[in-house]
């Protein structure tokens, strides 16, 4: 089980990598924006553990967190019925793509245009 859970965090920190690959070596202004979402609560510590792992996954891939990325994390308590207002939090941030970590996030997500971010789910 443990195995599934870090190749599902390898997986999303690739997925996440794959936007900004062709940029790399170039200047940029811009610090790609990250939105975490997580059908948890921000107080589980197996949950931390996962958003550790997720950015240990992009560390390896050379992006840090306050450095050259940014992460916006949001956290659901335990309510999926608030991953609609949390996704559209996200979008509204205008961040480069949302990781969301449940399958659920995924679905019936509010949309605002073409500029909507990238998204990619992992099952929880």
């Amino acid at each position: 089980m443990i195995a599934r859970r870090a190749l599902l965090v390898g997986t999303g920190a690739v997925l996440l990598a794959a936007p900004f690959a062709a940029v790399t070596g170039q200047p940029r202004e811009k610090v790609p924006r990250v939105g975490y979402l997580n059908p948890g609560s921000a107080s589980d510590p197996l949950r931390q553990r996962r958003l550790e792992a997720f950015r240990q996954g992009l560390r390896e891939l050379g992006y840090v967190e306050g450095q050259n990325i940014a992460i916006e994390s949001r956290w659901a308590e335990g309510q999926y019925d608030r991953y609609p207002a949390l996704a559209a939090d996200l979008v509204r941030l205008k961040v480069d793509i949302i990781v969301a970590m449940s399958g659920q996030a995924t679905h019936g997500r509010p949309t605002s245009g073409q500029d909507d971010p990238d998204r990619h789910g992992a099952r929880d």
